[in-house]
């Protein structure tokens, strides 16, 4: 792993040089829908929205921001945000549920990669956290998304961030967040297969608020 982690960290140094360059040129915004349009209903769950007060705005930064509480009949809730930005170039980035969740007084007990399978057949790969604080345990998933590329590493985020603005001149992406509580004698198996089956239903709905 070191010396991939080294490749990487070389990667980005080299590619920042370049990112840093093009700041100099006008930058591609694709055409997208806000995300205050994003359906209120997915499959079984319906949502409220979450107001995000101006302190927290003030942390994420310049963007496109939508906090939802969704839910279900005979299930817990599932909490949903998605954070989008339209350019990572003026200093508002994409923060990395790893260093918010504990600022919030959340400890990982257990992390994994897995999959989001589709009916089609397809599938991609997020990041799932089992967290506690006291008593209570949440089950998480999250990833990020940009340019039609759905991506769980941080590392590879910061990679294809650089090519990207390379290539094609946009610095675009999105943190995709489901949180669902792992109710008192549920299991984080149990939890896990509820947070996955939200992501499937919004899911395709993604490409008209994260632009490919």
């Amino acid at each position: 792993m070191k010396p991939l982690r080294f490749a990487v960290v070389v990667v980005l140094l080299v590619g920042a040089g370049v990112f840093l360059r093009a700041r100099d040129r006008g930058e591609t915004l694709p055409s997208r829908t806000a995300l205050a349009e994003f359906p209120k209903e997915a499959g079984a769950w319906h949502s409220e929205d979450v107001p995000l007060g101006p302190e927290v705005k003030e942390v994420l930064g310049d963007g496109d921001f939508l906090l939802r509480i969704y839910r279900s009949p005979g299930q817990p809730f599932v909490d949903f945000f998605l954070a989008y930005f339209p350019t990572q170039r003026t200093g508002s980035t994409i923060h990395s549920p790893q260093n918010c969740l504990p600022g919030a007084g959340w400890s990982p007990v257990d992390f994994a990669r897995i999959s989001l399978p589709f009916a089609s057949g397809g599938k991609v790969t997020v990041n799932r956290y089992v967290i506690s604080k006291g008593l209570d345990r949440q089950l998480v998933l999250y990833w990020y998304q940009s340019n039609g590329r759905v991506v769980a590493s941080e590392y590879w985020a910061k990679i294809f961030l650089v090519t990207d603005s390379i290539r094609r001149n946009r610095s675009d992406g999105a943190l995709l967040r489901v949180v669902t509580p792992i109710a008192r004698g549920e299991s984080a198996e149990s939890a896990e297969q509820r947070a996955l089956g939200f992501a499937r239903e919004i899911f395709p709905q993604l490409d008209r608020f994260v632009p490919r």
